[in-house]
């Protein structure tokens, strides 16, 4: 789809693209590893100038050779935050990395970084995991006997979500939804308290993801004042209706209404569409997106929500 006024990203994780050629963002923007049929990649981020290499003038010569840059990956990183009533739920971001990409995305989720969205959490105390990808299968191993039982404070519940951070974001990597066995020191072992002795599954994205997860525009990202907003994400709503809100000083200024390319299967569908210019010169305004409620709020806990602060400037 063309929007009629772009948005301008001053950071590249706006333009949000998995790179290295054959990782399409099609599979991960429905939060299905396996690539759906009809879904539509995300066009590549295009290096700055200042990721370029530089230009000499002809009677310039470089006094040395200089190293070749690492290659970096954009990859997928599931972490918790607050779904509907307060319920944990794992939200999606992407992150660059260098080097093993298995390796670098499952070192975020193990308390290897920090999520751009403060909204996002991470259920792992740090912990240094290897990952190997062999026969169909994800190995991770755990070289020390920490967290065999439940951190203090750590429900069941949160057991499971936090081996399922670790699932989908691997099989997110990958783009296949290989079973994740978990080893310590080559052995089976707890993990959280749970059993490692058989290959983690994927859970039912319903149970597992919240509802509606913003892709871009980023956490942080900047605007040109005048400049509308492309709004891109995933979710499951009632009859595919997903609204989102422009907020300024968390009042809302614009509200639109997108439809997702599905809904009532186990998974997410994309959606996209466009919020209009904030007003405001300067400062910062808040994307909010939600699935539908017809109830409003009578039954359930509420809907899904995800935001997304934006930069004006």
């Amino acid at each position: 789809m063309t929007f009629p006024t772009s948005l301008s990203v001053r950071r590249w994780a706006g333009a949000v693209a998995l790179v290295t050629g054959s990782l399409t963002l099609a599979a991960c923007a429905s939060d299905d590893p396996v690539p759906a049929s009809g879904s539509a990649a995300e066009p590549t981020t295009k290096p700055r100038p200042s990721e370029q290499e530089p230009t000499r003038e002809p009677s310039q010569q470089p006094t040395s050779e200089s190293p070749p840059e690492p290659s970096t990956t954009v990859v997928p990183v599931y972490y918790v935050g607050d779904g509907p009533g307060g319920s944990p739920a794992l939200f999606r971001e992407f992150h660059r990395v260098t080097g093993d990409p298995l390796t670098e995305a499952a070192r975020l989720v193990a308390g290897g970084g920090q999520p751009d969205d403060p909204d996002y959490r991470t259920l792992w105390p740090q912990v240094d995991l290897s990952v190997t990808y062999g026969d169909g299968v994800i190995g991770v191993d755990i070289p020390s006997d920490a967290f065999t039982e439940r951190p203090d404070g750590m429900s069941e519940r949160g057991a499971e979500l936090a081996v399922q951070q670790l699932v989908y974001t691997l099989q997110g990597v990958q783009q296949e939804r290989a079973p994740v066995q978990v080893t310590r020191g080559g052995a089976p072992a707890r993990l959280f308290g749970l059993s490692t002795d058989a290959p983690f599954e994927q859970a039912s994205p319903l149970r597992t993801l919240n509802l509606v997860n913003i892709t871009s525009p980023a956490e942080g990202d900047t605007v040109r004042p005048g400049d509308s907003i492309a709004v891109t994400g995933v979710a499951n709503s009632v009859e595919a209706n997903v609204v989102c809100e422009l907020l300024v000083d968390q009042a809302p200024v614009a509200t639109k209404a997108f439809t997702a390319e599905g809904w009532m299967e186990d998974r997410l569908f994309p959606f996209e569409g466009v919020l209009p210019a904030p007003e405001a010169p300067s400062g910062e305004v808040t994307v909010r997106c939600s699935t539908d409620d017809p109830s409003g709020g009578a039954e359930g806990n509420g809907p899904s929500v995800d935001t997304k602060t934006v930069k004006v400037g």
